[in-house]
């Protein structure tokens, strides 16, 4: 568990992220059997590090899906005419997590009830969605919600659809939050995020 003394100020609290994300991909296990999941939830920099330092996940890659065009570029994709929506794919080991977990911790990051996207961004290319590989992965998508539904007072508006592509973004989104500490967006978002999902407990980290 995360004590609370990370919680005081904004610089402890990116290094043990950071430490946090390190430790997550030094124990990834190339030989191990892991399966996806892909999410989107507003700006990929956050939904990354989140999922991140999630114990069992091994790596998290930034992207797009869930819209038209091929091979899509993130100024096309930022202005809106792709119809895609930045999401994350993790990779994970279901022998330490499972998909109905990950999909649990979904809900928590972001307000999954306001169908104009997450808060800052706004527009369909940071909509609140899930993408389904499976009809396993769908149920428990379905199941989730529900759960989830019932302890909100809107209607949740987040699309549910089947992946039919994923497209890895430029590589200077991957790891942004690990690589841009001090960058504005990293302090001024992504850190209350990050401080309100520990604080909460629905972020549980390894010892």
């Amino acid at each position: 568990m995360m004590t609370s003394r990370i919680l005081v100020r904004s610089a402890p609290l990116l290094v043990a992220v950071a430490l946090l994300v390190g430790v997550s991909c030094t124990f990834a296990d190339d030989s191990a059997d892991t399966e996806s999941a892909v999410f989107g939830a507003g700006c990929f920099w956050c939904v990354e590090a989140f999922y991140e330092a999630k114990p069992g996940v091994k790596e998290v890659i930034s992207g797009y899906a869930g819209g038209q065009k091929a091979d899509p570029k993130y100024d096309e994709v930022s202005a809106g005419r792709t119809k895609h929506a930045e999401v994350v794919k993790i990779i994970y080991d279901p022998d330490e997590i499972s998909y109905r977990e990950l999909v649990d911790f979904f809900w928590k990051t972001h307000d999954a009830t306001n169908p104009r996207g997450v808060w800052p961004d706004f527009g369909p290319q940071y909509r609140s969605i899930i993408l389904y590989e499976t009809e396993e992965q769908q149920a428990a998508i379905e199941a989730s919600k529900q759960l989830a539904q019932a302890n909100l007072d809107k209607p949740i508006a987040t699309e549910i659809k089947p992946l039919k592509q994923f497209y890895p973004a430029e590589d200077y989104h991957q790891d942004f939050v690990k690589k841009n500490p001090e960058n504005g967006y990293v302090q001024r978002i992504f850190v209350p995020k990050m401080k309100k999902l520990l604080s909460s407990g629905a972020l549980e980290t390894a010892q």
